[in-house]
């Protein structure tokens, strides 16, 4: 932050001569010639200090003014980490009742605040005080001197708790509606450095800060807009903040809406990850598409400018999540955009969140599902996800295995050849990469009449559906257990002749499900296990694997029956398909960041 001080040193030597003590007149001497030849002086040590901190601790207001418009001048120029011997001459000036020195003293002091040691030494020597009653000064330049100095201070982390407590919020907050825009800056850039923790947050709620950020929404001034949008974004990081905001600022959403259209492209950004955070609410989620917040969205989703991409779909993202809002984010153009972004290489995140918002929108309707699938998303997906990032990888499986749920759209899917990317991807270094992919195929194999597809990749890719099954079963995670052992039962309700044969003839597939069949099920109305969520998971996973090996049983059966009458079909009638289906969690988590 800027200090509001442009300062010089006068030759004032005869004014004081009759009032000098020696030791002064030759300060000031000294420092005369130090000025003169200033750009090969150091003053920050030696002499140059010495005769520095003669004036500066001096009587005479004048020589106290002198000493101060040198150090803000010195400072201006030459920003460097100083030690105490520095630092105590300008603390003392800042303790002085004279305004001049005090704007001096405090310009000088806000500029050795860009050093990060010197932010620390500054609240270590007590410089918060003098700073706040500074803050207090009728005087408009002592005031933007002193709030620019704690701005610089309110970058370091280990300063905000101390300016918290120190009382200065309550006068910044103050200041932020100065009718000085020098003033207002700089009160708003400090709140906004108090925002980045919990603590601070709370605080600075506490001491009235809400509605006075929210009405500079509205300043001319775009960096008080940025200061002010940025801040509110992080104050709307916490639950209790949002509850607060939304009981008592009814103009908010409407305002961050607008400045989505502001003529600056930071305070654009900073308006969509506001209502970003904002959306973590489902209140915040229907407001801001009923307030007419998805155009702008759209049009900043499709811009050139990495941030406003960024900033634009994590807010879709969490807009998403409500599903009273998945249509109408389809029906405003949204489908497309997200698509193109699921191939942008340069950045991880976003291709993340535009994924988390396809599976978003997929949860709740068959329609919209379709919708997606008429886009082109799986063929993206398809070409796309065994070379993008883990993260990325895992939200791509996972919008496949919700898009699975639908019967109409598992032939599609089928026939885009999804299982050849998904099978690799059940050997992941990434265990919910494996996961998803695992539910994706099992969500597949249900309610379908064609298991072609399945028996073509029954060895190939990356040992193909065999090798997934077995890796699987004999896993010792009891989920991947369940998924694989659900997903046999589904083949086998199936009645493809082709896959019964593969399976029965898989000696490691059968021993693996005969491993699991290892407890004993109790008479229904009894308790077989403790209660537990793992003891329900294994006891799902023998009722599962002793399902299974009664099919094969039965279907073999079946089969050498058919074989003596002549026969190439089953006799007995089809049954009815498992309609259960595996647990993807169908919406992406809200996001939010400081």
């Amino acid at each position: 932050m800027g200090v509001c001080l442009s300062c010089c040193f006068e030759h004032r030597t005869g004014l004081y001569e009759p009032l000098l003590q020696e030791n002064e007149r030759d300060a000031v001497a000294d420092l005369l010639t130090y000025l003169e030849n200033r750009a090969e002086t150091n003053f920050f040590e030696g002499d140059p200090l010495r005769a520095l901190t003669t004036l500066a601790y001096s009587n005479n207001v004048d020589l106290q003014r002198s000493a101060a418009l040198a150090f803000a001048e010195i400072t201006e120029k030459d920003v460097r980490e100083v030690n105490r011997t520095t630092m105590d001459p300008i603390m003392h000036l800042l303790q002085s009742h004279d305004v001049e020195v005090q704007r001096a003293a405090s310009a000088a002091l806000g500029n050795l605040a860009v050093d990060t040691q010197n932010k620390l030494l500054i609240v270590d020597l007590g410089g918060l005080e003098p700073l706040i009653r500074q803050m207090l000064s009728p005087n408009v330049e002592v005031q933007c001197n002193a709030v620019g100095c704690i701005t610089n201070l309110a970058t370091h982390d280990e300063n905000k708790s101390k300016i918290a407590k120190s009382g200065a919020l309550v006068p910044l907050t103050r200041l932020a509606r100065s009718k000085d825009m020098r003033v207002q800056r700089n009160a708003t850039g400090a709140l906004l450095n108090m925002t980045h923790s919990d603590e601070n947050r709370q605080q600075l709620v506490n001491a009235g800060a809400i509605p006075v950020l929210v009405s500079l929404l509205n300043s001319p001034d775009t960096d008080v807009q940025y200061y002010c949008t940025t801040a509110l974004s992080n104050i709307a990081v916490d639950a209790i903040n949002r509850k607060k905001l939304a009981q008592t600022e009814t103009r908010l959403v409407q305002s961050l809406i607008g400045l989505m259209d502001s003529t600056s492209l930071k305070v654009q950004c900073q308006a969509a990850l506001a209502l970003r955070n904002l959306a973590s609410d489902e209140k915040y989620q229907l407001e801001i598409v009923r307030s007419r917040g998805l155009p702008p969205l759209l049009r900043l989703l499709n811009s050139t400018f990495l941030p406003l991409i960024l900033s634009s779909v994590a807010c879709i993202r969490n807009i998403s999540i409500h599903p009273l809002n998945e249509s109408p984010i389809i029906d405003a153009g949204f489908l497309q955009p997200l698509i193109n972004l699921l191939a942008y290489e340069e950045n991880e995140e976003i291709q993340c969140h535009a994924i988390s918002t396809l599976r978003n929108l997929a949860a709740s309707s068959e329609r919209n599902k379709r919708a997606i699938v008429d886009a082109g998303a799986v063929e993206r997906v398809r070409e796309l996800v065994l070379n993008v990032p883990l993260s990325v990888q895992s939200e791509m499986t996972a919008c496949v295995a919700v898009l699975a749920l639908s019967d109409e759209l598992k032939p599609r899917l089928l026939k885009l050849g999804i299982c050849r990317v998904l099978l690799p991807l059940t050997n992941s270094q990434s265990v919910e990469v494996q996961g998803n992919s695992a539910a994706a195929l099992g969500n597949l194999s249900s309610k379908i009449q064609d298991y072609s597809p399945f028996v073509k990749v029954w060895d190939q890719p990356a040992g193909g559906l065999h090798g997934y099954l077995q890796r699987f079963l004999d896993s010792a995670d009891k989920t991947f257990q369940h998924i694989a052992v659900w997903t046999i039962v589904q083949f086998l309700e199936g009645d493809d002749q082709q896959l019964l044969a593969r399976i029965s003839s898989s000696k490691t597939i059968i021993n693996a499900i005969s491993r699991l069949d290892v407890l004993p099920i109790h008479p229904e109305g009894d308790e077989p296990f403790s209660g537990d969520e793992d003891d329900a998971d294994e006891g799902e996973i023998v009722a599962l694997a002793r399902k299974t090996m009664s099919l094969l049983e039965e279907k073999n059966s079946q089969l050498e029956e058919s074989k003596v009458m002549g026969s190439n079909t089953l006799v007995n009638e089809p049954k009815e398909m498992n309609a259960n289906t595996l647990m993807i969690e169908p919406k992406a988590h809200s996001i939010m960041k400081e």
